[in-house]
């Protein structure tokens, strides 16, 4: 009797922890829903062919967003190309080759505290370091390199969970099979382990496309007559589009549906970037299931 009621509360505990926990991600995904419509019914007017290809004119009250939307786009592939090679490689190394001791465990608790670390302390950071000391200047580069050093502690942290959660039998496999470490890395456990390491690169691309105070401070001008012709040449972003329309203009009541507008396309536009590499992942990880 005492085993069965013991049972029979665990088992009401489960089902209450269940519904707390089915509650809490509907109301996350109410939230986030009551969001979008809201972007999207004060926005979608404003949207158009014209609004996404043309250059802002009269003070940025009047014409589209193209370059916002080319800079966003340059300023996360950019940061892509920054984190996702020093990340890969830091996680490889802490995986495969680190041994346990003082050093691993402050690399590792440096790179917890640094995904907690605030963006704008990375844009002060690259402020310093890229746009001032290095010489880049308020440039596409500098942006890409701070958006990539933001982004890298995801990266590093997902990309190391997914190689530890390769199975040890896949290296044991290829080392009895006379390939050398590297080889066995290489050739067996990045592809097994790459589609999990794929999800921190979605999750920091989807944070570098929205991300407004590093790139203040070290990419973006509030308004630019053409395309940046080179990486050192500044930018305009969907993010700091936004702040100008909304809290530096000079008609803010009137750029109200721009503001809105912009905000739905750079929804849109991270949307697009995750689900993209989210069906690269997918088709990485098909036929791969072990």
């Amino acid at each position: 009797m005492i085993f069965g009621y013991a049972t029979a509360a665990r088992k009401r505990r489960d089902a209450l922890a269940m519904w707390v926990v089915r509650a809490m991600a509907g109301l996350t995904l109410a939230t986030m829903a009551l969001v979008l419509i809201y972007v999207a019914v004060n926005g979608l007017s404003a949207v158009s062919w014209d609004f996404l290809s043309q250059f802002p004119r009269d003070g940025l009250t009047k014409g589209g967003i193209w370059p916002a939307v080319f800079g966003t786009l340059g300023l996360a592939l950019g940061s892509m190309c920054v984190s996702i090679p020093l990340g890969f490689g830091a996680a490889i190394y802490l995986a495969e080759y680190a041994k346990p001791g003082p050093l691993v465990t402050g690399i590792r608790l440096g790179v917890a505290n640094l995904a907690g670390v605030p963006s704008v302390v990375f844009g002060l950071f690259g402020l310093s370091l890229f746009v001032a000391l290095f010489g880049f200047g308020r440039s596409l580069l500098s942006g890409c390199l701070t958006l990539g050093l933001l982004t890298l502690p995801t990266v590093v942290a997902a990309a190391e969970e997914s190689l530890r959660q390769t199975p040890a039998s896949f290296r044991e496999a290829a080392l009895a099979l006379g390939a050398n470490r590297w080889q066995a890395i290489r050739q067996v456990i990045l592809p097994a382990a790459l589609p999990g390491m794929l999800t921190g690169a979605i999750l920091a691309l989807g944070r570098a496309a929205g991300e407004t105070a590093p790139i203040i401070f070290t990419a973006a001008t509030a308004f630019s007559p053409a395309l940046p012709d080179t990486v050192f040449a500044e930018v305009m972003a969907l993010p700091t589009h936004i702040y100008n329309l909304a809290a530096n203009g000079s008609r803010i009541a009137e750029t109200r549906p721009q503001q809105f507008g912009t905000s739905l396309v750079l929804l849109a536009l991270v949307l697009g970037l995750s689900l993209a590499a989210t069906i690269i992942r997918a088709k990485l990880r098909r036929g791969r299931k072990w």
